[in-house]
């Protein structure tokens, strides 16, 4: 159990790396949670430094939960258990890791844990399990951003439509490729990521969430070499 041990410590590490906060930082000189809606995710950053800011902090929380199931997960120090009932052990451990790098992103240790909602990292742990799901997924979510403008939305949508697919290939095609482990984490992150957007919920239905107008940046928040 000690490689576990160490593989959820990492994990939780990496995903505490708060990539919108050193996006806003290091490329506008500001403090991304003082602006817009105040959360350090890719979406306010998105929306309030522009496409290049909010791509740039897309692509390194993805890549921490790509870091986290990918790689991380694949560290020992001992054996693992044969198996944890009928789910294969190797592909929980890899599960459990990219769970620990969504906690830390959502309550990151070093940004008074105070983070984002954990989309971005989630894709990269699925993108690293199961990529040609996580591909169709990540399809669906820029299809409804494209045609909303609600980046809630987008996710909410991403959010079923992943543990769906993955119920269809595995009980309905009869993939032996899939763990049924990868569906029950499916479903309790699924499950996360509509609590943590509870408020966007309650916008969409009463009409007034925030949509992306323009990929360009707010008001004053020019790059520095633009400025």
């Amino acid at each position: 159990m000690l490689s576990v041990a160490l593989i959820l410590i990492l994990s939780y590490l990496a995903g505490s790396v708060p990539g919108s906060i050193l996006v806003g930082k290091l490329m506008h000189g500001i403090d991304i949670r003082q602006h817009g809606s105040g959360n350090a995710g890719a979406t306010n950053t998105f929306r309030v430094l522009g496409w290049k800011s909010g791509l740039l902090a897309t692509i390194i929380d993805l890549g921490k939960g790509i870091l986290a199931a990918g790689t991380i997960a694949t560290l020992r120090l001992d054996t693992l258990p044969p198996g944890f009932g009928f789910w294969d052990a190797a592909t929980v451990v890899c599960l459990m890791a990219g769970a620990a790098a969504v906690i830390g992103h959502m309550y990151p240790i070093w940004a008074d844990f105070k983070g984002g909602k954990g989309v971005n990292t989630t894709a990269g742990m699925l993108l690293a399990l199961t990529p040609a799901t996580m591909l169709m997924t990540m399809g669906i979510f820029v299809l409804v951003l494209l045609v909303s403008r609600y980046v809630s939305l987008a996710s909410l949508s991403a959010a079923v439509t992943f543990p769906s697919a993955i119920a269809i290939s595995k009980y309905m095609l009869d993939s032996n490729a899939l763990d049924a482990s990868i569906l029950f984490f499916a479903l309790a992150l699924a499950t996360g990521i509509f609590l943590a957007h509870r408020s966007n919920i309650r916008r969409l239905l009463d009409g007034n969430e925030n949509r992306i107008r323009s990929f360009r940046p707010a008001r004053g928040m020019k790059g520095r070499g633009e400025l």
